[in-house]
């Protein structure tokens, strides 16, 4: 899976704002925390789930399957709103 080419991302401070480009039907504005940027961030290459809950392991300090979770969280988000190529 990755972040469609048409969803650009831009840090501002501690957040990272992310919009739509094109005319693929979201209209609007993401605000993302840091955990969000980071898991954003990994999905600008070709990526799996686990591939990203790996390296988010590898940044915070918490059990695995709540680091799954709030990946689940974000990606769920992102497919909501077609920031997903799958």
């Amino acid at each position: 899976m990755k972040l469609k080419a048409d969803f650009v991302t831009h840090v501002t401070g501690e957040q990272q704002i992310m919009v739509s480009v094109s005319n693929n039907g979201f209209h609007g504005l993401v605000r993302s925390n840091k955990t969000a940027t980071n898991i954003i961030d990994l999905l600008k290459k070709e990526t799996t789930k686990e591939q990203i809950v790996q390296e988010m392991c590898k940044k915070y300090d918490a059990p695995e399957a709540v680091i799954a979770g709030d990946v689940d969280k974000v990606l769920e988000n992102l497919r909501s709103i077609g920031a997903l190529d799958e």
